[in-house]
């Protein structure tokens, strides 16, 4: 019985690797369900703090942000991943126009469309499917409660109203996001932009009939403005901030100088388990795993999957811990398949550096980065890729 390791990558944690594995468990047996996916959580060896973080000043920090992105949807998310009310912002600054003292107001109207909804069991099942279902509700309510609701519903005239559908959708859906990722939950719509998509299209169409879409007025603002996060609010979270982002930084340090715990640990799980064996390896995971099978003959895998990984750029740079640059891949080491993604500046190709070595295959996730670093397992490109080669 082939056996699948799923070798996961920087800064993951038992929680994030658990709600990942089950979606790669999930993607697998859907087409092979004879295989087995077996798990190799290497993080709990990963970096930590071991003197209660004596060592992270609470004053004198800065954070810069950046965005590079062409595509209006995609830097238009990377906002609103930062601030769901992004585009309630943009819409705030409309001119207000005069109203019908006669009448009922445009804003009125829209606030009932938003208040009033309940969603129909299309909506409602894509909602399930996407693991949101549970905070649609208090997303809309924080929403409809926010400063910028309330200032943009003042600038809705009867001849824009339809404009205003697909923000209020994309404000509530990044909002559920928002507290998803605060309750430490994984749902499938952090990763797949096609799912986001599609809830924020049904979601739009429940609360009119609405030009899908950037609206005209909002296109330019979106792509040109940017809020960057403020020195102010990172010296007065540094804490909170460094116990969020180390991981990442930290395993990879760790890996550099003591990674050979890591790829003992990752050996092990190979060792135990039935061949034959593909490793599918993450960021960091695809590093550790190329070190391992440069430095073992492990003739139990026969393919090797990075995914989003690093290890020919750190090769080029002459850095990979088992091989330096100019020497070749033993013959011993097993078939390689890697898959990456332009917009994941944290993934490289490798056929270029390893030739007829390595087979490179690109996917689009359609997400700005980072999120696009781990937006890969709900890709179907990236299993028709990989199931295709499972043994």
């Amino acid at each position: 019985m082939t056996t699948v390791i799923f070798v996961h990558g920087t800064g993951i944690r038992e929680r994030e690797y658990n709600e990942t594995f089950e979606i790669i468990e999930q993607k697998i047996h859907a087409q092979r369900p004879d295989i087995k996916v077996a798990p190799c959580l290497w993080g709990e060896l990963g970096a930590k703090f071991n003197d209660n973080r004596a060592s992270v000043p609470l004053e004198d920090a800065t954070l810069a942000l950046s965005q590079g992105e062409e595509n209006a949807d995609i830097v238009l998310w990377g906002q609103l991943y930062r601030d769901p009310l992004y585009e309630l912002w943009l819409l705030s600054l409309k001119p207000i126009e005069a109203g019908n003292p006669f009448g009922e107001e445009p804003g009125d109207v829209l606030q009932s469309r938003v208040a009033s909804l309940t969603p129909a069991s299309q909506l409602q099942a894509k909602l399930q499917e996407a693991g949101i279902a549970e905070v649609f509700e208090p997303a809309r309510e924080d929403v409809i409660h926010s400063e910028p609701y309330h200032q943009a519903l003042l600038t809705v005239s009867e001849s824009d109203l339809s404009e205003y559908y697909a923000p209020i959708a994309r404000a509530i859906v990044a909002q559920a996001m928002f507290i998803s990722e605060q309750q430490e939950k994984f749902p499938l719509i952090l990763t797949d932009a096609q799912l986001r998509d599609k809830v924020v299209e049904l979601l739009t169409l429940a609360l009119g009939e609405a030009e899908l879409g950037l609206g005209g007025w909002l296109l330019k603002p979106v792509v040109e403005l940017a809020l960057p996060m403020g020195t102010n609010y990172v010296r007065g979270n540094r804490l909170e901030l460094t116990d969020k982002i180390s991981p990442m930084p930290g395993d990879i340090l760790l890996y550099q100088t003591r990674g050979e715990k890591i790829r003992a640990f990752i050996q092990q799980q190979i060792e135990e388990a039935e061949p034959p064996v593909v490793l599918i390896a993450h960021s960091l995971g695809g590093i550790a795993c190329v070190d391992l099978l440069v430095q073992q003959q492990l003739s139990q895998v026969e393919l090797l999957v990075t995914v989003g990984s690093q290890a020919p750029f750190l090769y080029e740079i002459n850095a990979l811990y088992s091989l330096e640059y100019g020497q070749l891949l033993p013959e011993h080491f097993p078939q390689w398949l890697n898959i990456y993604d332009l917009r994941d500046f944290l993934s490289y190709v490798g056929n270029r550096i390893f030739p007829e070595r390595v087979q490179d295959v690109v996917v689009d996730s359609k997400q700005p980065f980072p999120r696009s670093h781990g937006a890969y397992w709900t890709n179907a490109k990236t299993w028709e890729a990989i199931i295709s080669r499972l043994p």
